[in-house]
Order: structure tokens, then sequence, then C-alpha cells
């Protein structure tokens, strides 16, 4: 009788040095849970194009912990409804 093949375990819960900058707690997690590297790149792209679309009107960042639910539909309507991205990215 075979036994599946058992494949090491990622990460469950990583935390991040918390005085890391936002996008290299992001490029850290992603390391210790052994994301491929082009995947962390589009990870970190994601992010980043996230957080400028949500920039105020003079410029100015929001805090990630201001964001939520709403903000994510927003991000989300706009890829599709105005920059017509396929829903599969």
């Amino acid at each position: 009788m075979m036994t599946p093949k058992s494949s090491p375990a990622k990460a469950a819960f990583v935390l991040a040095n918390p005085k890391a900058k936002l996008l290299d707690q992001l490029r850290e997690v992603l390391r210790v849970k052994h994301y491929a590297l082009r995947t962390e790149e589009a990870y970190v792209l994601w992010a980043r194009r996230f957080l400028k679309f949500h920039r105020d009107r003079s410029g100015a960042w929001k805090h990630p912990r201001e964001l939520g639910a709403t903000e994510v539909g927003q991000f989300l309507n706009h890829l599709a409804n105005v920059e017509h991205v396929a829903a599969a990215t």
C-alpha cells in the first residue's frame, strides 16, 4: 500500500519585523512561506498599486490600517470596470 507523499507545510502564522516598512514586511512573510520570487514581486506590485489607488486628493498616503473591505471593493471595481483587468488576475 502506498502512502501519500507528504510535503513540508508552509508557515501558517508569521510575524514580520514591525519596525520594517510595510512592503518589506510583506516580502519577509512571503520569503518565510517560501513563495517564488516572481510571485513575491507580483504581490508587492499589487499591494503598491492598491495603496496608490487610495491616496487622498493631496497625494498623501493613507495608512493601510485605515483601509478595509470597502476600499478593497472600490479597487477591484476600478480594475474590472476602468482598467478591464481579467477576473482571473
